[in-house]
């Protein structure tokens, strides 16, 4: 960071490279291209798979709206779909049961950092000329089965925001399938200029090859995900403890679901229960200053998103009861024996348990 500081130099610069090759070995991939958020990786993603309009992205509706507004960015409309009620990720039968002629792209969120298998339909997917896109927001550090999220041949895309398992305070990746889709995200990120911006230190010109969006991740913020990245092993130890610690602890309480992320695999981003009377407790526990949220209110029943409602009981039941709590690896054992004691407190107030 100090060196990006001192060089005076904040843009896409050497060190958003450096940044690059680190998560392309760290993941064991031949490429990454970084980008400027989560957001910008996903609607990056669909333009170089072809998305676009006439055409339908099938996705949860169980995600942060992020994920639906880059479809519609690029032009193309969603088809919900719903959810494991027990994961909350999408699953390859619904996602299948879901696909249309129209159908270009499907999106498994790969929610709470679980990943989610569609091996035994890739090839149906891949003949029909459909390409899987995996919001990968919460999973960077996951695996499926042996192999790291965004090593199985499919496009993925990582947010680094300032949540996340890998911050670089704001920032985000697209893992290419090919070399040639990797130059194309790269020309798309840089307003579609060829030269890369090295390239044009020492040329009088530059050519624009097509369409494309200021994307570029500063220097600044790589050189975040760059020192993130040192410590990855630590943090990823540390948050699988932190949701074992939790499932102990939540194990003895009446009236609470916990969702599972399959902790084995996944690098966990989330911790959520699922609770009778659920906003009635949200509001318990923020009047006693505990930090709990949802993630997220179902997107079919946004009022933006509106167009393309349809039933998904399981997202609706689900978007009733998800609950989320503190959950970072600077927390102690005893900030989890607080907050679990809390929400045992706030179920029997409100009659949850």
């Amino acid at each position: 960071m100090a060196r990006v500081l001192e060089s005076g130099q904040y843009g896409h610069t050497d060190v958003t490279e450096q940044f690059e090759h680190k998560v392309a070995d760290f993941l064991g991939v031949p490429d990454a291209v970084a980008v400027s958020s989560g957001t910008a990786a996903l609607h990056s993603a669909l333009l170089a798979a072809g998305v676009g309009p006439g055409r339908d992205v099938v996705v949860p509706s169980m995600t942060f709206c992020a994920t639906v507004q880059a479809i519609l960015a690029a032009g193309a409309t969603p088809r919900f779909v719903d959810i494991s009620p027990s994961t909350l990720c999408v699953t390859a039968d619904l996602l299948m049961e879901a696909v249309t002629e129209t159908t270009a792209a499907v999106v498994p969120v790969l929610f709470g950092g679980r990943a989610v298998d569609l091996t035994a339909v890739q090839e149906h997917l891949d003949a029909r000329g459909i390409a899987v896109i995996e919001d990968a927001a919460h999973a960077f550090g996951s695996r499926i089965g042996s192999r790291r999220v965004g090593t199985t041949g499919v496009l993925t895309c990582f947010s680094f925001g300032p949540i996340k398992n890998l911050t670089c305070g704001q920032g985000g990746m697209v893992i290419p399938r090919t070399p040639e889709e990797a130059n194309l995200l790269r020309r798309l990120r840089l307003l579609g200029v060829v030269q890369s911006q090295s390239e044009r230190a020492n040329t009088t010109t530059y050519r624009v090859a097509g369409f494309g969006l200021r994307y570029q991740l500063s220097g600044i913020n790589a050189a975040i995900g760059l020192a993130q990245l040192d410590r990855f092993a630590t943090t990823e130890l540390a948050r699988r403890r932190l949701w074992h610690a939790y499932r102990d602890r939540l194990a003895v309480l009446d009236g609470v679901t916990l969702v599972d992320v399959d902790p084995d695999h996944a690098v966990p981003h989330l911790c959520q229960v699922r609770v009778h009377r659920r906003d009635a407790v949200f509001a318990e526990l923020r009047a006693k200053n505990i930090g709990v949220g949802v993630h997220y209110p179902p997107n079919h029943l946004q009022p933006a998103f509106a167009t393309w409602r349809r039933s998904l009981p399981a997202t609706e039941e689900a978007g009733a009861e998800i609950l989320s709590l503190p959950f970072h690896q600077h927390l102690t054992p005893d900030d989890i024996e607080h907050v679990v004691a809390e929400l045992e407190r706030a179920l029997q107030a409100t009659g949850g348990s």
